[in-house]
């Protein structure tokens, strides 16, 4: 349980172990507290579902859209792949940054891209940038259409935001682990779930079926991988942790030993 004391200028959360801490409202706590009842709230009443991106509905959260734009211009890819293309926003939204790179362009893949979606992307003034294939996203076939796109050499960043279950984020992270050289990242998306079970559009096996379960399988696996933050540059302020639906998204492919 937690309170909000305006007045007092204090944030009391109850734990569950029955014990009330109680934090000063000017403090990194506070905030993480007061953020992650606003994550569960927002999830509730769909906030993600209320925003765009050049015109284009974008079902993220802002802040993870903010970071995604803070690794992509680290990381400098030549090729974004993206499964899950929904309205296309985040395709769009990638295509703009690389636009303002000059640079790079976005493969989206989707088991099922409705008509009038596709032809609101090819109609977009990103959609030089742009290329749609339809296919189950850990298909051979799909995989060989990916990859027939990249060039050797190629920088690729990979994001992971179709079908969110383990078995299937997990089968995403076989097969698109291949195309990501040293230095390179994989972000599986909504890991949110492991804390949603119970919550409302959730389903009570989400406590475990969720993306953050298919990256501990993933990654007790592959070495070459280690998930954690990029080190994001700049931060003035006393926030420590990213209020975001993407818990622990960040996977990277370690660099080669000299």
């Amino acid at each position: 349980m937690l309170t909000i004391d305006e007045e007092c200028g204090e944030v009391r959360v109850r734990g569950g172990d029955g014990i009330v801490r109680r934090h000063d409202l000017a403090t990194p706590e506070a905030f993480e507290a007061v953020s992650a009842a606003w994550l569960r709230c927002g999830w509730d009443v769909k906030y993600v579902y209320s925003f765009t991106w050049l015109g284009r509905p974008v079902i993220q959260l802002p802040e993870d859209l903010i970071r995604m734009q803070e690794l992509v211009w680290r990381v400098q890819p030549d090729v974004i792949v993206e499964t899950g293309i929904a309205h296309g926003g985040s395709l769009v939204f990638y295509a703009s940054l690389f636009a303002a790179m000059g640079r790079g362009r976005v493969i989206g893949v989707d088991i099922d891209i409705r008509p009038a979606n596709r032809a609101a992307i090819m109609a977009h003034p990103m959609a030089s940038r742009i290329a749609l294939i339809e296919g189950d996203s850990t298909a051979p076939a799909t995989l060989g259409a990916v990859s027939a796109q990249i060039a050797p050499g190629e920088r690729v960043l990979v994001v992971l935001d179709s079908d969110h279950s383990r078995d299937h984020v997990r089968a995403e992270l076989e097969a698109f682990a291949p195309l990501i050289a040293p230095g390179g990242y994989i972000v599986a998306c909504d890991g949110i779930m492991a804390d949603l079970a119970g919550a409302a559009r959730s389903g009570p096996d989400w406590a475990w079926d969720n993306p953050v379960s298919a990256i501990d399988c993933f990654l007790a696996d592959h070495p070459e991988f280690e998930a954690g933050e990029p080190g994001f540059a700049f931060n003035e302020g006393q926030v420590r942790a990213r209020i975001t639906y993407w818990p622990r998204c960040f996977l990277r492919r370690c660099e080669v030993a000299a």
